[in-house]
C-alpha cells in the first residue's frame, strides 16, 4: 500500500512538471538593497580676494549754451573684495575699488562760437563700491563662469582749474557684470571679470546761469585672486 501511495505521488508529480512544459525553474532568493545616496559637496563659505585692474570713464557733456564736450579718463585700479558662498550657484559679495596713483584725462570742448579747446593732464582720483547677488554656474568642478547684479557707488575728481567742478561726480546707480574663475585648490582661485559701474545721466551741474548736464559710461577689467575660509 506504501508503494501504491509513493507512486501515485511521484506520477502526479510528473505529471504536473509535463503539463507546465518539464522545465525546472530554480526560485532566487529575492534581496533587498538598500540605495547609498550621493555625497552633498559642501561648497559654502565666506571669501575675501584682491584683483588689479583697469577703469575706464567715457563723459560726454552739454553746457546750457550750446557748447559740448567729451572727457575720458583712465585709470589703473586695485579691488578688495569680501562675500558669501551659499552654495554652487548663488552668493552675495562686496567690492570696492580706488585708483592706483593719478588717472590720465583728455578733455576735448567745443564752444559755442565753435572753437574746439583740447586739454590733458594727470590729476584726477577714482573710487567705487558695489553690493551684489552674484548667480555662478559651475562648468566642471573648478571652473566657474558667474554674473554680478548689484548697486553701487562712484566717486571721481579731476584737478581742471576752476571748471574741475563740472567734471566731478558722484553718483549711485545699478551695477552688472560677468566673469569666471578657476579653483586652483579647495581654498584659492583666480578669476577675470568685467564690471559695469554706471552708464546713465548725471544731475546737472550749475556755476550762476551756467550748468552742463554729464552722461557717463564707467567700466573696469579686473584680475585677481580669492581666498574661502
Amino acid at each position: 500500500m506504501k508503494k501504491f501511495t509513493l507512486s501515485a505521488v511521484t506520477v502526479l508529480a510528473m505529471s504536473a512538471c509535463a503539463i507546465a512544459g518539464g522545465d525546472f525553474v530554480p526560485v532566487e532568493p529575492m534581496i533587498q538593497t538598500q540605495e547609498v545616496p550621493a555625497a552633498v559637496i559642501d561648497d559654502s563659505g565666506f571669501y575675501v580676494g584682491l584683483a588689479y585692474g583697469y577703469a575706464d570713464i567715457t563723459d560726454d557733456y552739454t553746457g546750457s549754451t550750446g557748447s559740448f564736450g567729451n572727457h575720458e579718463d583712465s585709470f589703473n585700479t586695485y579691488m578688495l573684495q569680501a562675500g558669501y558662498k551659499m552654495n554652487q550657484y548663488i552668493a552675495v559679495e562686496g567690492r570696492y575699488w580706488d585708483s592706483v596713483g593719478d588717472g590720465d584725462w583728455t578733455d576735448s570742448y567745443t564752444l559755442p562760437n565753435g572753437s574746439v579747446v583740447n586739454t590733458n593732464g594727470p590729476c584726477s582720483e577714482f573710487s567705487a563700491w558695489g553690493i551684489y547677488v552674484k548667480p555662478m554656474y559651475p562648468v566642471t568642478e573648478a571652473f566657474d563662469v558667474y554674473a554680478l547684479l548689484g548697486y553701487g557707488n562712484v566717486d571721481l575728481s579731476t584737478d581742471f582749474g576752476t571748471n574741475a567742478k563740472f567734471l566731478d561726480m558722484d553718483e549711485d546707480g545699478f551695477q552688472w557684470g560677468f566673469g569666471a574663475s578657476y579653483e586652483l585648490t579647495d581654498n584659492w582661485a583666480v578669476f577675470a571679470d568685467y564690471v559695469n559701474l554706471y552708464d546713465d545721466t548725471s544731475a546737472a551741474i550749475a556755476q550762476g546761469t551756467y550748468s552742463e548736464t554729464h552722461d557717463y559710461s564707467i567700466y573696469t577689467l579686473n584680475v585677481g585672486v580669492s581666498y574661502r575660509f
